[in-house]
């Protein structure tokens, strides 16, 4: 039989809902067995718990076709396993300002707390996703990931990029830490009470990483404003391969013992097995291959604001006070992004991201990256695909700034280590921005203080979930 109608030609969203098995699941099925009217689009994935949805389930969703996504579990106090959903309230808080931030317009992904009981709730969840999202239209910007110049690209300029004229690095007060510094380092060694130290030296392009393992070699050791790597990522459990040296002393400046606590918070390093010897620093350079005075030009954006004058986990501290380093005198990118109309917003990440050629280097560097196998490693599932292709490039790096909130220290090490000059700093900025904003947290070198993510209160704000 033939129907005379003509096709209807309104679009309808494909919308993908990942939901609770004890609440929102039995709540759907409740609605469905009410014979409530909803809307088709929805198709529903079980999961133990809401704290089991992982964001990159949401990314994944989007890259399968998905043009909305639905968030749903037990209301707080509810959870059958006590606390999943109240972990996954502040890790979605994170994730749904940072979707914003890439370009996704709010509506895309809805978050509510649906009980088996609501049946109507779910109802009203599903026809007001669906119709939010029907009058967004189709999300087909991942079919042009591949392209390289997007339409509506702007161009924010890159940090680190300021010319200097070269001077000599080293200051008087940098220089008396330098002596300080070689003295300690030969007694520790000669002394038998580390095998290796590490810090810096002079390299071919500047300063760079160095491992003194004989008392002798002490002198090969400096500090001055080009010793930007954050050498904390040494101590990683990844470095195993320099568990041979022996007990390791590590040169930190006061931001980078940051890295140590987090490290020492997340029971990835025992304090009694490191020795620290922390630097007073004035501030270094963003780019350290130029040798420069440090200035509001040509000072790294992590020292623009920087609070940490006194390196206060340290085992020894070497050197005079440092003044303050200067304000930095480039522009807020991120201000300048986030003013930005989610096409823009997503333009720019579309076209900052397509040169990224997935070496990894941001990984390597990072001295909070230590899972023993990374999920961009893992292919049964693949979970992110492994070549350099848009869709791979956003998954990677929702997923590293996600897994990095509340524990980036903003070395800027990421950033700098880009050999695609990609601001991958704003990304890192941002989530650090929601931690302050809604859980009153900056990374600290205290490592009794937990970490917002991992932990919760039973009244943080859930203004973003229905």
């Amino acid at each position: 039989m033939t129907s005379n109608a003509e096709p209807s030609t309104q679009f309808e969203p494909k919308i993908t809902a990942f939901v609770c098995n004890w609440c929102t699941y039995t709540g759907a099925d409740l609605a469905g067995t009410s014979r409530l009217q909803m809307a088709d689009n929805v198709r529903i994935i079980r999961l133990p718990c809401t704290g089991r949805i992982d964001p990159l389930f949401i990314v994944k969703a989007f890259e399968r076709g998905a043009d909305g996504v639905i968030v749903s579990g037990c209301h707080p106090a509810d959870c059958h396993y006590t606390a999943g959903n109240y972990h996954a309230r502040r890790r979605f808080a994170v994730f749904n300002e940072l979707l914003e931030l890439i370009g996704f317009e709010p509506g895309r992904v809805t978050f509510s707390w649906v009980s088996a009981s609501e049946g109507g709730k779910w109802q009203d969840v599903v026809n007001t996703a669906t119709e939010t999202v029907r009058c967004l239209g189709p999300f087909d910007a991942y079919h042009h990931l591949a392209d390289e110049q997007p339409a509506g690209h702007v161009d924010l300029g890159h940090v680190g990029t300021a010319g200097a004229r070269a001077v000599e690095a080293a200051t008087d007060a940098t220089g008396e830490a330098v002596i300080e510094l070689r003295e300690l380092a030969r007694t520790l060694l000669a002394e038998g009470r580390v095998g290796v130290v590490i810090g810096w030296e002079e390299g071919p392009r500047g300063a760079r990483p160095a491992f003194i393992t004989r008392a002798g070699d002490a002198g090969r050791l400096i500090f001055d404003t080009r010793c930007t790597h954050d050498l904390a990522a040494y101590l990683s459990p990844r470095r195993s391969n320099l568990a041979a040296l022996g007990k390791k002393a590590v040169v930190v400046k006061p931001c980078d013992a940051k890295a140590v606590a987090g490290l020492i918070r997340e029971t990835q390093l025992k304090r009694d097995d490191v020795v620290l010897i922390g630097v007073r620093c004035g501030g270094v350079l963003a780019d350290p291959t130029r040798p420069a005075e440090v200035s509001p030009e040509t000072v790294a954006p992590r020292c623009a604001q920087c609070q940490s004058r006194e390196p206060k986990l340290a085992d020894h501290v070497v050197g005079a006070p440092a003044a303050a380093p200067p304000v930095s005198a480039l522009p807020d990118l991120l201000a300048s992004l986030e003013a930005m109309a989610p096409a823009e917003r997503w333009a720019f990440w579309q076209s900052e991201l397509s040169r990224c050629m997935r070496c990894h280097a941001c990984r390597e560097v990072c001295p909070l990256c230590f899972c023993e196998r990374c999920v961009a490693d893992k292919t049964q599932p693949q979970w992110i695909e492994s070549s350099a292709h848009g869709r791979g490039n956003f998954a990677w790096h929702l997923t590293r700034a996600i897994h990095l909130a509340g524990r980036c220290v903003g070395c800027g090490e990421c950033e700098r280590a880009c050999p695609a000059a990609i601001p991958l700093g704003l990304l890192n900025k941002k989530v650090a921005h929601v931690m302050a904003e809604r859980f009153n947290y900056v990374a600290t070198d205290d490592p009794a203080v937990p970490c917002p993510i991992g932990t919760f209160r039973q009244d943080d704000t859930q203004e973003f979930i229905r």
